[in-house]
């Protein structure tokens, strides 16, 4: 076997291996030595760290001690310190508002007056709040500090020197807590700075009057009249609505709104006492009745533009400065209760007056002032709803809604119950003992006249729609407005004709209730034609129920007046008469009895007849009756002259004539008796 050769490189190579391993080995042995010898120094030192740790336990404890007491402290000085200043900002806030009261009261400019009386509010505000802080910071700082009372006790982290010290503040600290945050918000310069606010609002709203209200004659609400609505400057509106909110946010919210209401309750009643609504202490039914009729009509034309004054100014003016003011308190839901408490006295004295108008005596003459109340409370309907919406106002609305229902019925009532008085002939007169148009047809005709013009003939029509509408139904399916007017007047005019009729049967002269009915239904005709009232009606229902009627009567008169006279000219039995002697007499006899008759009715015509004075009328009535009696006694009288102008003279036509035109014409030209005088010849 050979042996290695010692140049062999992997010889070599183990060689240095085996060299490396020797010395680690060393390393390690010399190593684990060290360690052995560090355990025992280890021990050594844990020995002495337990010694150590045994001595100072009883300082880390009094160090946690003391550490957990200082953070009591701290937590008790921040509210402490907190609580401090809201004391001292109080001071500084009372000294501020002692300052201001005093300017106040030396301060004569309302215009510098009323801009301190702000920052007096202000500070009035600021107190409130600095009291307020003082009444939340005191309940922290007292228990804070009752915290570190009881950890020193508990931990006697401290003397007890120290402890009763602190106790003692903390007692005293309660103590004024509790007596002096209530005397700050009840009893101190807060409550006197309330009741100094109190009396500067009270006074501020005095203050805010009504402008220009009654100061002239006429005053209204429309055009120049127009008064103003707005109630103080912005200023003064700005002043009473923060005081407002103080007095609110001080628990004097209802001394606030009693003071609001009474003030300004007075002042509107006082602005509509300027216009002397006198009328308004008469308001029950039996009281109105007893009125004149001039001061009724008076009454009513006052209460309107009164009424509307109220509702379009005064109240207007009232509602926004409620709102204005009191806007602001509990979300708004204040301001309109209190206005609806401002209104509803005064609202209440002028419905009383309306529903006792409209619950009096239905005379005709007041319907025309029933239409003008229910035309202005319904032209006034908009602005009324505007002025009392919301809840607060239901009451209100609905007795405006009542007023109106009431003047609607008394209207219908008043028009149908004139109707049937006129029917019922309940005017208590007889017929007119001379023919002429009776007083009660003057009166209808003028009446329904004034009801169908512009101002009165829409209300009316609605007054009658509303009627139907409540008898009938809403869902009913009423008539035109017109259609409706005109049926109801058309009732009335049928009432009229039936009154006429009635009076005309109630003559024992035909002739006589011949020439009433004539002038009557003449004087219907004219009078209503190319009128409104001739409009509503109609020319063809005028012409076929009142000028056909006069005409027919008018041809009546002159046959039962003139005709029978006319009839004793008749020559046919002259005619058959042979002698000369037969016939004078016939001529004669005839003659006597048409002169007789002719003087009797010349003579009614003068004393007891009378043919209504429109020009028309008469013209027509003569021209006919000349055509009817002078022809046939033209004729007569020429034929016969050579009979009866031996004997008696008689009337020639010509002095005929002139009698008739005298009848229809006036003048005298007949006799002291009344009877024509006979003239012979010419």
């Amino acid at each position: 076997m050979d042996l290695p050769n010692e140049d062999d490189p992997i010889l070599i190579e183990l060689q240095a291996v085996h060299s490396d391993l020797k010395t680690l080995i060393q390393a390690s042995a010399d190593m684990n030595t060290s360690y052995e010898k560090m355990n025992e120094k280890f021990d050594y030192m844990q020995e002495n760290l337990n010694i150590a740790s045994k001595r100072v336990a009883p300082l880390q404890s009094l160090s946690i001690a003391a550490k957990a007491l200082e953070t009591r402290i701290n937590r008790a000085v921040s509210p402490g310190l907190a609580l401090l200043e809201s004391f001292k900002l109080f001071e500084a806030l009372q000294r501020t508002l002692l300052e201001i009261a005093s300017e106040l009261l030396a301060e004569k400019n309302s215009r510098k007056r009323l801009e301190k009386l702000i920052k007096y509010v202000d500070c009035v505000d600021k107190l409130k709040e600095a009291i307020g802080c003082i009444g939340r910071e005191s309940d922290p700082a007292i228990q804070k500090l009752q915290e570190v009372v009881e950890f020193l006790s508990r931990t006697k982290a401290t003397d007890r020197y120290r402890t009763e010290r602190l106790r003692e503040t903390l007692i005293t600290l309660k103590a004024v807590c509790e007596t002096e945050v209530d005397s700050m918000s009840f009893d101190g310069l807060l409550d006197e700075a309330l009741l100094n606010l109190q009396d500067e609002y009270e006074g501020l709203l005095k203050k805010l009057r009504h402008q220009n209200i009654g100061e002239r004659q006429g005053d209204g609400v429309d055009g120049k009249n127009l008064v103003s609505i707005s109630l103080g400057s912005e200023v003064e509106v700005e002043v009473l609505r923060r005081i407002s909110e103080t007095l609110a946010a001080n628990d004097c919210l209802d001394i606030c709104i009693d003071m609001f209401v009474k003030v300004r309750y007075i002042r509107a009643a006082k602005a509509l006492m300027r216009l002397s609504p006198d009328y308004l202490k008469t308001y029950t039914p039996e009281e109105i009745d007893e009125m004149e009729w001039e001061s009724l009509e008076t009454a009513i034309a006052l209460w309107i533009q009164h009424f509307e004054l109220a509702v379009k100014t005064v109240f207007v003016a009232e509602k926004n400065l409620c709102s204005q003011v009191l806007g602001n308190i509990m979300e708004g839901m204040v301001w309109p209760e209190c206005f609806i408490k401002i209104a509803d006295k005064i609202m209440a004295v002028f419905f009383r007056f309306g529903e006792g108008v409209a619950r009096s005596s239905k005379e005709p003459q007041k319907l025309f002032k029933l239409l003008d109340m229910f035309d202005s409370l319904e032209k006034l309907k908009p602005e009324f709803s505007d002025v009392f919406d919301g809840e607060s106002g239901a009451d209100i609305c609905t007795r405006f809604r009542e007023l109106e229902k009431l003047l609607v019925h008394a209207s219908t009532r008043v028009f149908w119950e004139f109707g049937l008085q006129i029917e019922g002939n309940q005017d208590g007169f007889p017929p007119p003992q001379d023919g002429s148009v009776p007083k009660l047809v003057r009166y209808a005709i003028n009446y329904l006249k004034n009801l169908t013009i512009d101002n009165y003939s829409a209300p009316m029509a609605q007054v009658l729609r509303t009627e139907h509408l409540w008898k009938s139904g809403i869902l009913s399916n009423p008539e035109n407005d017109q259609d409706l007017l005109k049926d109801a007047v058309s009732n009335v005019m049928e009432a009229i004709q039936r009154n006429v009729e009635s009076k005309k049967s109630r003559y024992k002269d035909k002739v006589l209730a011949q020439i009433f009915a004539m002038n009557t239904y003449w004087y219907i005709y004219m009078r209503t034609r190319n009128t409104e009232l001739g409009k509503v009606l109609g020319e063809p229902y005028m012409k076929k129920r009142y000028r056909y009627a006069a005409e027919e009567s008018a041809y009546l008169y002159q046959k039962q007046a003139w005709g029978s006279l006319v009839k004793l000219l008749d020559k046919e039995d002259i005619r058959r008469l042979n002698n000369k002697e037969g016939v004078a007499g016939v001529v004669k006899s005839k003659m006597e009895a048409f002169m007789t008759g002719f003087e009797e009715i010349c003579k009614r015509h003068r004393i007891n007849y009378k043919i209504v004075s429109d020009a028309d009328l008469r013209e027509q009535i003569k021209d006919a009756t000349i055509r009817l009696v002078l022809p046939a006694y033209t004729e007569f009288f020429d034929a016969y002259s050579s009979v009866f102008l031996q004997g008696k003279s008689y009337l020639p036509p010509e002095s005929v004539e002139a009698l008739l035109r005298q009848i229809f014409e006036g003048g005298d030209q007949g006799g002291a008796d009344g009877k024509p005088r006979r003239d012979s010849g010419d």
